[in-house]
């Protein structure tokens, strides 16, 4: 089985958080010594299991944001 490495660099928020404690938040991560990324996904209290999540690079959220500013709620 692949070990996947990873760091916190920065917990930037909580999204969401569930009843069992897991919570969905965005961080900026570095991810098996590649360069930091943003960084969507749930984890445990414990920060020793994680969901599947969505990494996106400084420009990626960037055009995220554009888009989301572009939505009425």
């Amino acid at each position: 089985m692949f070990d996947i490495k990873f760091e916190i660099v920065k917990k930037i928020g909580v999204l969401s958080k569930s009843e069992k404690g897991w919570e969905k938040q965005l961080n900026l991560v570095i991810w098996n010594g590649r360069d930091p990324k943003y960084d969507i996904r749930s984890w445990s209290p414990d920060r020793q299991k994680m969901s599947k999540g969505i990494t996106l690079s400084r420009e990626e959220l960037s055009a995220l944001k554009a888009l989301l500013d572009e939505i009425r709620i």
